[in-house]
């Protein structure tokens, strides 16, 4: 980060916020039972603001106007270049508007400034600019056939896209469904998670100043079991795309399936990160770190798993346990931290209740292991925890916060069956010098994105997304975009 980036970070100061109403075709307006919900600051435990608490009728007036909206609107026979212009202004206006959206997201989730502003903010601009471009590509092909005919496909919009998002990455995971659905030419009904909502709520006024028409994008605010229950189940979407747990993502799926409607879905993860006896050990740690304090561990893509040559085993250890206690925890308005708050309380009972198992599986906590009163916040000390077995919950099982496992392996077939046993299949990741051994271990993984030497390393050009219980379709690059377009074949007779 340079000098200026941290001087703009240390201007950002914890906002007052109003409170927050649904964004409707276009329009603000109360729940229509005028009910409300509190947003808490996880880094105080009190309340932020609060937004409308929407219920059926009101989801139902979401999906009316985003079906108007595809209908009548224009929108979707707008040539691509057109999106495209609207796309990037709304990349623009991210990035002009980027200190609202740092305190904003920071405030609801409990990010640290600097991360929101080098990662959220910037990632969620970089989305909008990409799909602009993306925008332009949406195009058929001609094909040769043995009869007298012209054939050619066209790629079409498939309607009314329903965005369900989760409370880690409200402002990039809302972007990498909302800028290809509108790409494409759909509408969206977005429902983000009910513990942070606001910046869903901040995009929605974004996208309008970029020019997006009323009905093309609707923000739905409220619980998951009444108003994204009503989505998945509502006959006017066309098309759902859900992030969040491994559990709702099933039920979801099966609610979408018997519609026959098309669905991506990301999931849990729980992905190992393997050191190999020929890795720079440096630049292993710091990875290691890295993988599973980014954003206080709540990261599907984290890697609380450390697999570590049984050569380098005790050496890592004791690395680990001399650097973790030195990572910066704290309020995430102080541009030092890089660690801040638990998203939530039952976020923070769920890591507590992970590290006494790996206590009673025999696990020795070398690092943390405790919960921290800082002002009243959902703050958990980073935690790294040793010689556990593979048949422990603690590494078998998805813990979502700031806790690495470190187990230790002998062979390289059984750093690749271990990094392989849990259910999930989202990322993992390697060290070594060995070229070789990188291209040839990363086959063998099962993920939907390997990183060598690094951790998470992330544009939008590059796809992401699950393989067995991690979920199924692709965000980023120009595959999403296969996700929000349906083919239409034409065949003209030339007889």
């Amino acid at each position: 980060m340079s000098l200026s980036e941290e001087q703009n970070v240390s201007t950002v100061r914890r906002p007052h916020i109003e409170p927050g109403r649904l964004f409707i075709d276009g329009e603000w307006r109360e729940a229509d039972a005028k009910g409300r919900r509190d947003v808490i600051d996880p880094s105080t435990g009190k309340v932020l603001t609060t937004v409308a608490e929407a219920d059926d009728s009101d989801l139902d007036a979401a999906v009316a106007a985003a079906r108007k909206a595809f209908d009548e609107s224009g929108w979707a026979q707008l040539p691509g270049r057109e999106r495209a212009r609207i796309l990037n202004r709304a990349g623009d206006i991210i990035r002009r508007r980027a200190d609202e959206l740092v305190a904003t997201e920071s405030a609801n989730v409990g990010k640290p400034v600097s991360l929101c502003r080098a990662v959220d903010v910037a990632t969620a601009a970089e989305e909008y600019e990409y799909c602009a471009a993306l925008a332009q590509t949406v195009e058929g092909s001609t094909r040769q056939i043995p009869i007298p005919s012209h054939a050619y496909t066209r790629r079409e919009p498939l309607g009314v896209v329903g965005a369900i998002t989760p409370f880690n990455f409200p402002l990039i995971l809302s972007s990498s469904k909302i800028a290809p659905a509108l790409a494409a030419g759909n509408t969206v009904v977005h429902k983000p998670a009910e513990e942070t909502p606001l910046s869903a709520l901040l995009m929605a006024e974004i996208l309008t100043e970029a020019g997006v028409p009323n009905g093309v994008l609707n923000v739905v605010t409220g619980s998951g079991s009444v108003v994204g229950e009503a989505l998945l189940r509502h006959p006017g979407i066309d098309k759902v795309a859900f992030t969040g747990s491994t559990k709702i993502g099933r039920h979801a799926a099966a609610i979408a399936g018997e519609a026959l409607k098309p669905v991506t879905m990301e999931l849990g993860g729980n992905a190992a990160h393997i050191v190999f006896e020929d890795a720079d050990l440096e630049k292993a740690i710091g990875a290691a770190i890295k993988g599973f304090v980014f954003n206080t561990g709540q990261f599907c893509m984290g890697g609380p798993r450390l697999l570590v040559h049984s050569s380098l085993y005790d050496a890592v250890v004791g690395a680990l346990s001399g650097a973790v206690p030195g990572v910066p925890v704290g309020d995430p308005f102080d541009p030092a931290t890089v660690v801040g708050p638990m998203a939530g309380e039952r976020h923070l009972a769920k890591v507590e209740e992970y590290v006494r198992i790996a206590k009673e599986d025999g696990g020795r906590i070398v690092a943390g292991g405790e919960r921290l009163d800082l002002g009243g916040g959902y703050y958990f000390q980073p935690t790294v925890i040793a010689d556990l077995g593979n048949d422990s919950r603690a590494v078998q099982e998805e813990i979502f916060g700031p806790v690495l496992t470190v187990q230790s392996f002998d062979t390289e077939d059984e750093a690749v069956a271990m990094a392989n046993s849990t259910p999930y299949g989202l990322a993992s990741g390697l060290q070594t010098k060995d070229v070789a051994r990188a291209h040839r271990v990363a086959a063998r993984l099962q993920a939907g994105i390997v990183w060598v030497n690094d951790w998470a390393m992330l544009d939008p050009a590059i796809p992401f997304g699950g393989v067995k219980q991690s979920g199924f379709g692709r965000e980023y690059g120009p595959e999403a975009l296969e996700a929000y377009t349906k083919v239409k074949s034409v065949v003209i007779s030339l007889a």
